[in-house]
């Protein structure tokens, strides 16, 4: 079994509620330009409270968020996000890892508008940009099998690992842990294995969700004998209806019981499905990472 490693929490939300230019439809990539400082000491206090691996700014550079800025600025962009990162594990004296965010080209939550014709000229800035800082390749909120093997069949061949965090859908109930794109979890994993993943998690989603995917998941590992890492980074985002899930449009209410201790304990259980990395994605930000650093080295 792995020793657990410690995910930072969200981004843009965290720089938002610090006051960072925060403004649709530029999102957290606004920072980069207009206030970096805030950027990498988000990344420094996430650190700070026991981060293993900060995950670069580069979530929102894509053209959905930044428009015509893309085809000139992208790899400026994503050079400057991993810049950072590697900036505050630097001065934060750890031995942490800077993990490259490959986020879903096309939009959040929206695999039905991935277009793999398309798909290469946008990824091609952001790997660039990206490589000098990157320990860890990590295509995160990935809704499909299809949007996280695009991102796997282009990679450098640099050696380094490629992590794959999937989204679920968490918008109604349902007897089994589903992709965002009706896909089985279990066929997931085993696709990404196959492909050479490192890791396997599941980010973006409401917590509630995470177990029943985690122990899915764990069941395809263990029938595959493989030993890749399997965790979570769990959102703190009300719950919305299928039809009004409009991630890309605005910011979604922040749930008042997504708390360090309950977050904690939502943690818990998802080491206990057989989880061994976990950490938080929107709305979860140094004060839950520090209780679950807390939480973990008591254990």
């Amino acid at each position: 079994m792995h020793s657990v490693i410690l995910l930072d929490g969200g981004m843009g939300r965290e720089l938002h509620r610090r006051g960072a230019p925060f403004r649709q439809p530029e999102w957290s990539a606004l920072a980069l330009t207009e206030a970096p400082e805030i950027v990498r000491d988000t990344h420094l206090d996430y650190l700070r409270a026991g981060a293993d691996v900060v995950t670069a700014n580069s979530y929102a550079l894509v053209p959905f968020h930044i428009g015509s800025r893309f085809e000139t600025e992208a790899e400026t962009l994503a050079a400057t996000a991993g810049r950072l990162a590697r900036e505050a594990v630097e001065r934060s004296g750890r031995a942490a890892k800077v993990a490259a965010s490959l986020p879903p080209l096309f939009g959040s939550y929206r695999p039905d508008l991935f277009d793999a014709a398309a798909a290469p000229a946008l990824a091609a800035p952001l790997l660039a940009g990206l490589a000098p800082y990157a320990d860890i390749w990590l295509s995160e909120t990935q809704s499909s099998i299809e949007e996280a093997l695009f991102w796997q069949s282009c990679l450098p061949d640099d050696g380094k690992p490629w992590w794959v965090s999937f989204t679920l859908e968490d918008t109604r109930a349902h007897d089994e842990p589903l992709l965002r794109s009706g896909e089985r979890v279990g066929a997931a994993v085993e696709a990404v294995c196959k492909a050479g993943a490192a890791a396997v998690l599941f980010n973006c989603s409401r917590p509630e969700v995470m177990a029943a995917a985690v122990a899915e998941a764990r069941a395809a590992l263990d029938a595959q004998g493989s030993r890749a890492r399997l965790g979570v980074y769990a959102n703190a985002f009300e719950p919305v209806a299928e039809e009004m899930n409009a991630a890309n449009e605005g910011l979604d209410a922040i749930r008042q019981d997504t708390t360090p201790p309950n977050y904690v304990a939502w943690s818990r259980e998802w080491l206990a499905a057989g989880a061994d990395t976990v950490g938080g994605c929107c709305g979860i930000g140094p004060e839950h990472i520090g209780a679950l650093a807390a939480a973990l080295k008591a254990v």
